[in-house]
Order: C-alpha cells, then structure tokens, then sequence
C-alpha cells in the first residue's frame, strides 16, 4: 500500500523541516499487518530561505521540484502529480489522461503542519473501509491547540460566503444556517460526511484522482481546495472529516486571514468559483453579496485601523488644547484683567495649530513609537517649541499675541503628554508600559537530557538570562500548577520525549492558562510555535535590522515622499537629463503611493539597491551591502544612493 505526499513550499524552510520529520517519523503499518509506503515530493516556490538545499541535505529520499517562480498552489500541485502519474505510465501504463498514480492514496499537505505518529495509517484504514470514501481530513488544531473550524468546510452558497466574509459567522459559531461555511452544527470529534475539505490536508483516492484529475490551475491561493472538494462530491464519492487523528497546522505564518489582501484574493478566488458552478441570476447574486461583504469588511477594518491610529493622538491634542483654553483665561484675567483680550481667531485658529506643530514635532521624534521613550517626547516638543518661537519673533508687532502663553501652553503640552503616557502605562495598554516586563519563565517539558539541550539552545540564542525550568513530561493538572507558581508564560514541549497527540492534548488542556506554546523539534537548532519561529538566526537579525523600528522607516518614508514631490517639481528639467525616460514619472507616482521605496531591501520593493553604491560587485559583497544597509539606516544613505542614479529613474 503507498500514499503519495504532496507538498508545496514557500519560504518556511523551519517549518517543512518539522512537517517533513514528522511525515518520516510516522508509524507505517496498517490495520491488517501491512506496511505503508510513503512517497514524498516536495515542490519549492522559489523560495529565497534556504529550502531547497535543506531539503537536498536533510531529506534526500524526497522527491524535489525546484521552480525558479512561485507558480502558485494550484499548479505546483500538479507538477508533482504528473510526476508521479509519469512514473506510472513509464512503468507501463498507457491509459488516458490524467495518468493514475502509482500510489493507492495522494495526499496534499502543508508544509506548516506537523502530523501524529498514526494520521497516515488511520486514515488510510478508515478509506479502506469505506470504498465510498473518494477524500478526507483530519481534525486540525493551530500551534495553541485551539481547534481551526477549517477542518470542516460547507459548500460555499451566496448566503454562507456572505456571513464567512462579513465577520458575521463569528456571532453564531454553532448556527446550522449562519456558520453553515464552516458546518458549525457539526461536533468537532465526531466523524461525518463533510462538502469541502482544507487544501492544508487533503487525501484523495486514487479512484476520485482516475476521474477528475488535478487542481485547477485558475486558482492562484484560497479556493483551489474548494474546488477541488466539489469536483470529488459531483463524481459520486463522498468527503469525510475524520477527527480520530489530528494534526497541527501553524496557519498565518504567511497569510494574514484577517488582512484585506487575504479577503480580496477570497473574492477573487470564490469569483472562480461562480464562474465554474453557478450562472445566471445565482452568479449576480453570489457576486452582489461578496461585494457587499467585501466593502462592509473594508469600511470595518478601516474604521478600526483609522481609530487605533488616532486615539491616542486626538486624546493628547483635547487635552493639551483643553490646558491652552485654560491658560489663556487666566492669563487674559491676571495679566490684562479681560478676559476678551485675546481675539476668538487667535483660541479657534492659532492654538489648535501650537498644539498640532508641538505633536508633529513629537511624531517626527519618535514621540509615538512603541515602547514609548519619554525623552524622544521631550526633544521633539522641545525642537518644536523653539521653531514655534523662532516664527513668533518675526510676526509683526500686531500678531505677537503672548509669547508667555507660547511657552505656558508647550509646557503644558509636553507635561500633559507624559502624563497620558504615564496614565495608559498604568492601565496596562499594550506599549506605553515605562519598563520593559520582566520575561516570565519558560518551561521546558522533555527528559533531561532534552531539557538541557533546550536550556542550551536558549542560551546560544541569546536568551540564556531567562527563568528556564525542565520538568519531565507529566499529567496536565501537575504541569498547570507547575506553570501558575513558576509565572511561566512560555511552555516547550520535547519533540524527542512526547508524542505529538499527547502534546495536543496538553496544549488543549493548558490553553486556558495564556501561555504560548512551542515545540523543540529532535536534533533541531531551533523551536518553533505558532505563527513564530526562535533560532539564533533570526533573533540576531532582529537585532541588528535597525530598519525595521518605526522611526527608521518614517524617516524612509519622508525621505521617498520628499524626494517624489521634488523630483516631480523638478521634471521640467530633469526628465531631459534620464537615461529611461519612460520610468521616470512611473517611478515617482510608485514611490509617492506607498508601494515602492526610492531604495529597496528585504521585504521592500524599491527602484533602486544598495548594491548601486558598488556597480559589478560578487553576489556576496552585494549581500553584505544589503545587511549593513538594513543594519545601519541612515537617511544620508538613501540620498547617496538617490543622487548616485539621479539620471536613471
């Protein structure tokens, strides 16, 4: 008996380095005394993270693909199921297309997951048993333990994908009807026949592969397995969610499900989809209602995003103009004895825009980064009150109304500011604290040995101050008592010592304690937990990437605004002077629009490289190039580099 594995891979090497561990590492022999025989292919997206080489080096009897593009899920699917059913054909077969595979059952997994000693042999008997069976999943949990509705999908009607999209499922999780998407009326442990299954573990046999083929290639991410689900249930066979195994799936590594990117890419996915099954008045409706969706999403998440932005600003611009209103009365009372003396063009006008300048002052300073830093606070409304007095001098006799109240009001700004700091700190508001918390404990679950080479892994990562404590593993109420004395906020199971459906069974138990939860993988250098992976690596880079703090990219980003508006200012003149003439104005609309910089990195497009700086140099010099840039971020770096191509944008 074979089952072919599928997955495809895109910039996660630490993650398909687990899930392949755990694939390798699973139990081969079936119900009935036979053993399993595994076939694994792993196709690659052009990752840039080391992938293939790990793959090559680690797992040299898998099956790889290496794509010099990221082709999409879909079709990278399909590269490794024409491989396999080539093999057949070589060996024989000359049957139509799609060729059948060699293997009795394929499975399509995600390389963030990680499966239970048993997930293939169970759910290969369970198939077996039931010849009705043409696909199935497993109950899934992310890397918390917290169980992902995903495992069991509907099919996705007008009405379903309107409550999935618009948030409003999340109000009646369990209603037939409105969570009818995610079959919310289904009990989670209970086996039943299901309309869709995830993309992120879906067997098929190889009866339902004969008969519709692979994935459609129309769909580039999100969508693809509901089609795909659909092709099987119309060819007669049934869909099973089969929760007597379980995996972990580490989802949102790479997506962002609650971003608008993703729910855009959704409703084009499900546009797809309507185009495939539905016509007529159905296919309008379908796609009234996501549009619909769609735009109540996007007026929430803006909202939302506008509030969080502005709350904190406009709470210190009403309470430092409250504090100008009220010395400017008593000024107006002691000093000048009326307390009309100050025109009304001077309180509705002139104040509010003290108060704006002093706050822009402090936002260019770095005034509303997280954590705060009072003293950024300090020198930005300082530099602001000094430009503010500046300017006042050179008004004319007529318009200096108080330079008393200049200074009286700044003061009163910068104090009310610190005040509020102080005050959100106090609340416990998530970045306004005034000390950095002190780490909790982190404990290590695992034999001794492993424990310890866990503590040493913490400590070449550089984490080695923190309260670690080893424990062997133990039953949940031991381990929850062990993690409310200790104050551990961070629980590490050893991949080498526990089982992966005990240790499911423990994050589910413990889940209610508010700690994270994370895995050492056996021999790895690394320990990896939901939507989070600690190596040495990376904790060095986050470091040292200096670009990556809020006041290095608003100093990036004036610096592309800036430069956009003035070489736009400029083009009368400058656009003669270009070598490509045609990108000139392209370039600066781009970077004026956010979507580009005037000089890119890692994660961030841009016209042009610190490589520019050193024109023909070796692959490694340009890497050391961009590491140092990233590292050492200065503005002057970026103007050097803008001045160096001034003829070719």
């Amino acid at each position: 008996m074979r089952l072919g594995i599928v997955i495809v891979n895109y910039n996660v090497k630490y993650f398909l380095r687990q899930c392949l561990s755990s694939v390798f590492g699973s139990n081969r022999t079936l119900k009935d005394g036979s053993e399993l025989e595994l076939e694994v292919w792993v196709v690659d997206n052009d990752s840039v993270d080391g992938s293939v080489d790990m793959v090559r080096s680690e797992f040299p009897q898998v099956h790889l693909i290496a794509n010099k593009e990221n082709t999409g899920f879909a079709k990278a699917n399909n590269q490794a199921l024409k491989e396999i059913a080539g093999k057949r054909q070589e060996a024989g077969g000359t049957g139509t297309a799609p060729q059948p595979p060699t293997s009795d059952f394929i499975l399509l997994l995600n390389p963030d997951t990680v499966v239970e000693n048993d997930t293939f042999v169970k759910c290969m008997d369970f198939m077996r048993e039931h010849p009705d069976a043409g696909g199935l999943t497993v109950k899934m949990v992310d890397g918390d333990g917290r169980f992902l509705k995903e495992s069991k999908r509907g099919f996705p009607t007008p009405e379903a994908s309107f409550y999935k999209i618009s948030g409003l499922i999340k109000l009646f999780p369990h209603s037939r009807r409105i969570a009818a998407y995610y079959m919310g009326h289904l009990p989670e442990n209970e086996v039943n026949e299901i309309e869709i299954m995830p993309g992120a573990f879906l067997m098929i046999s190889r009866e339902a592969y004969e008969k519709i083929g692979g994935l459609d290639e129309s769909y580039f991410m999100y969508g693809e397995d509901i089609d795909y689900s659909w092709r099987i249930h119309l060819a007669g066979f049934k869909n099973y969610y089969f929760p007597q195994t379980h995996i972990i799936h580490y989802k949102g590594e790479s997506t962002k499900r609650g971003s608008m990117n993703y729910v855009y890419t959704f409703y084009n996915a499900m546009s797809i989809f309507v185009g495939r099954y539905f016509s007529g008045s159905n296919a309008r409706m379908f796609n009234a209602l996501l549009r619909m969706a769609i735009w109540l999403r996007a007026t929430l998440a803006w909202a939302k995003r506008i509030g969080v932005r502005l709350a904190v600003p406009l709470l210190d611009f009403g309470v430092a103009y409250g504090g100008f209103l009220v010395i400017k009365r008593l000024w107006a009372e002691l000093w000048a004895n009326n307390i009309d003396y100050y025109p009304p063009e001077y309180t509705y006008l002139v104040m509010p825009l003290y108060v704006l300048i002093l706050m822009c002052s402090s936002w260019l300073a770095g005034g509303y980064d997280k954590p705060v830093r009072p003293w950024k606070i300090v020198k930005g409304m300082g530099i602001g009150l000094l430009l503010l007095l500046s300017f006042y001098s050179l008004l004319d006799e007529g318009q200096r109304y108080s330079r008393m109240l200049l200074v009286a009001g700044g003061l009163w700004t910068l104090a009310s500011t610190l005040l509020t700091r102080l005050l959100l700190g106090a609340a416990g508001i998530k970045g306004y604290a005034r000390y950095a918390r002190r780490r909790g404990s982190v404990l290590v679950v695992g034999s001794e040995a492993e424990a310890a080479r866990v503590k040493n892994l913490y400590a070449l990562m550089g984490i080695g101050g923190a309260n670690i404590i080893a424990e062997r593993p133990r039953e949940a109420h031991h381990l929850q008592d062990l993690i409310l004395i200790e104050k551990v906020e961070e629980v590490v199971f050893c991949g080498a010592d526990i089982e992966l459906k005990d240790i499911i069974s423990l994050m589910a138990t413990l889940r209610t304690t508010g700690v994270e939860y994370k895995i050492a993988p056996e021999n790895g250098d690394y320990v990896i937990g939901s939507d989070s992976i600690l190596t040495r690596e990376s904790l060095f880079l986050d470091d040292l990437e200096t670009i990556s703090t809020d006041t290095c990219r608003r100093n990036k980003r004036i610096f592309d605004l800036a430069c956009s508006l003035l070489l736009l200012l400029l083009s009368p003149i400058l656009f003669w002077f270009q070598r490509r003439k045609k990108a000139y104005f392209g370039d600066c609309l781009r970077v004026l629009g956010g979507r580009w910089s005037w000089v890119g990195y890692r994660g961030r497009k841009g016209i042009f490289s610190p490589a520019d700086l050193a024109p023909g140099a070796s692959a490694e010099l340009q890497e050391r190039l961009m590491l140092r840039y990233m590292r050492h971020y200065k503005t002057t770096t970026d103007a050097s580099i803008l001045l160096h191509n001034l003829n070719n944008i």
